[in-house]
């Protein structure tokens, strides 16, 4: 499903405007880049958990040539599905 099916599909569950919908979903993805701009953990108990987590340096190969290459240390975002997604996921 892509954005687009994801705004449509909302919409007609929640009887709202397509539009309405967009910008909703650009405010949550706004306000969730923000929140782990600043490392914060977001939590929607049974849906989803993010939470930002450190990447250490280590070293890696280039597949076209072989050679050793250095991947520097990162920050990443990590996602928990909750309970909900999880049980939707095995039916």
């Amino acid at each position: 499903m892509n954005r687009k099916e994801l705004v449509t599909a909302v919409a007609e569950h929640a009887d709202l405007e397509q539009k309405t919908v967009d910008a909703v979903l650009r405010s949550l993805q706004a306000t969730l880049e923000g929140a782990v701009a600043k490392g914060d953990k977001v939590s929607v108990p049974g849906f989803f958990a993010l939470a930002v987590g450190d990447r250490a340096a280590r070293e890696g190969r280039n597949p076209a040539t072989g050679e050793t290459i250095k991947i520097p240390a990162a920050k990443t975002v990590k996602f928990s599905a909750g309970s909900s997604l999880k049980d939707a996921a095995n039916k």
